[in-house]
């Protein structure tokens, strides 16, 4: 029997001399592409690295990848708003992947394991001061030790965590998640000093001799409406309400509580009243359900716990035992216009959840700052117009999530380790994203999305116990490998088995494939059977 190449051939027996390659005019080349999810996720994660790991059931070397970018997987998988969700491919064939339930499944497991973080690198001798024990502090704090810097969180309050302690009530966010995870990053060396507030940056940094600082001090403080009021008037606002839910001293709303505002932090007021004994937890919001900012699930489970909402509605005075409420109504450009309508309501308290403001007076005297609107401006490296100086998280132009705090935190430390080595750093260019078109659905079989469980109604407006529950090791791995591997390959040999020519060659497990260009006639059929848009043909190199 004859020595024959697999390639089809001009000419049988003398393929050498005639290469079928040479029929080409594109070429097919593997490619990483971006998965959607990456794109979408704030703090940065490498979620469908992650993925691949927890679908072949290796939890912790997933849960290490995924603490590359984000230390806090356990409390993200609580109170991330999971925008890679909405990005999701998946989510265009049945469902999203459930990626913030693995991400929590993930923590949780970390947790009950005591799994530690990777030892950080030599000691460069160089000193960070982190201003505030927030998501963006600790993230930063957690990033640059891994470089091998000594750092200190210099933190005003009692306790470490920031918004997520004093602004997340304890039924989304139970305590002991929280400090489980805040102290796997003081166990890498981070240096906490609470009930420490920084009166003047520059000064701290002096005494100190910190060689960089990174400001990030949350949104503590409530913003003010004028409401005319009678000097009884319960009146208070939603930050000192779930601050004080952290002492012993509970606080007293009454059986009647209204909360003026549509944000998530009305929300979790008006949930937190209802557990404490309220008759009635009223939301009153000047728009629409369509415009309100909080979170529409978050929404959902505060009805679905008795929570009312008076939609097109504004306080306009409140007295002793009752609030005096407008009409609203949407004008041609859809804003609210007042109508002169009026109604009053019993109430007991009236509680301000109106957005917050961050206390800026650290920055006083501070020579290069900009500050517009009550934020702090900044570079592209996230350093103030101070050298040396950076700030992220509520201190900055962005959205105050926790996921966008901690993605200010990581990316901040990496600009910081740049800049104390006397250089810049500059991220890697974005791939192409794997876009839905660039996918070839047919090979997923439909699989449903796995639905974490909620607490029981009663429970739910009784106690605060956890309202959400997880994910166990059976329908994480499930839920995992419903992930499409969006634009990277996973190794389906689909390529390797379409190919009439068989100009594909396996690597090895883990190692991919490589295209034998000598016989490959760049007839696309593998571009066109690859399930996850991990090919594409290119024209050919003249």
């Amino acid at each position: 029997m004859s020595n024959r190449p697999f390639a089809i051939t001009l000419k049988p027996g003398t393929s050498l001399a005639n290469l079928t390659g040479t029929w080409r005019t594109e070429r097919p080349v593997y490619l990483n592409r971006l998965p959607p999810c990456n794109n979408a996720c704030p703090a940065g994660e490498n979620i469908q690295g992650w993925l691949f790991h927890a679908e072949s059931g290796d939890y912790e070397q997933a849960w290490r990848v995924l603490v590359q970018d984000n230390p806090l997987p356990a409390v993200m998988g609580r109170v991330c708003y999971h925008p890679c969700e909405n990005a999701c491919n998946r989510g265009q064939l049945d469902s999203s992947v459930g990626i913030n339930s693995v991400e929590r499944f993930l923590g949780d497991e970390a947790i009950k394991q005591g799994w530690k973080f990777d030892a950080p690198q030599a000691a460069t001798g160089k000193r960070v001061l982190v201003v505030g024990a927030g998501p963006s502090g600790l993230s930063a704090a957690y990033h640059l030790t891994r470089a091998g810097h000594c750092v200190e969180i210099h933190e005003a309050g009692p306790q470490a965590g920031g918004m997520m302690r004093f602004g997340i009530p304890k039924y989304r966010l139970p305590r002991f998640v929280l400090d489980a995870e805040v102290q796997r990053i003081l166990d890498l060396g981070v240096t906490l000093k609470l009930n420490t507030r920084i009166e003047n940056i520059e000064q701290s940094m002096q005494d100190g001799h910190f060689d960089a600082a990174f400001l990030a001090v949350g949104a503590h403080i409530a913003k003010r409406t004028y409401i005319p009021s009678g000097d009884a008037a319960h009146i208070v606002d939603a930050v000192s309400v779930l601050r004080s839910m952290e002492g012993e001293d509970k606080p007293m709303l009454g059986r009647r509580v209204v909360v003026y505002g549509g944000g998530n932090t009305a929300i979790d007021v008006a949930r937190t009243a209802k557990r404490l004994g309220a008759t009635e937890a009223i939301i009153v919001y000047r728009r629409t359900r369509e415009k309100m900012p909080a979170h529409d699930f978050e929404v959902e489970e505060a009805l679905q716990e008795g929570v009312m909402i008076k939609w097109l509605s504004t306080i306009k005075q409140a007295e002793v035992g009752s609030l005096t409420v407008e009409k609203m109504e949407l004008d041609e450009q859809g804003v609210p216009q007042p109508t002169g309508e009026f109604e009053t309501m019993e109430a007991d308290s009236l509680v301000l959840a109106l957005g917050q403001d961050v206390d800026l007076s650290l920055l006083e005297g501070v020579s290069g700052l900009e500050i517009i609107n009550g934020t702090v401006q900044v570079s592209n490296n996230m350093m103030t117009g101070h050298p040396g100086i950076f700030a992220g998280g509520d201190m900055v132009p962005s959205e105050r999530t926790v996921t966008v705090a901690v993605g200010h935190g990581k990316k901040a430390a990496r600009h910081i380790d740049a800049w104390l080595h006397g250089a810049s750093f500059t991220p890697a260019p974005k791939p192409e994203i794997a876009t839905f078109d660039k996918l070839n659905p047919w090979y997923y079989s439909d699989a449903d999305k796995t639905v974490r469980p909620m607490l029981d109604i009663i429970r739910r407006q009784t106690s605060f116990d956890e309202v959400q529950g997880g994910l166990n090791e059976t329908n994480a791995l499930f839920e995992a490998r419903r992930c499409l591997s969006c634009g990277n390959c996973f190794e389906c040999d689909n390529c390797y088995g379409v190919c009439p020519d068989n100009a594909v060659i396996k690597l090895g497990p883990g190692k991919g494939f490589q295209f034998n260009y000598d016989y490959c006639k760049g007839c696309g059929l593998c571009v066109a059977e690859c399930p996850c848009g991990a090919i594409a043909m290119v024209p050919e190199e003249t």
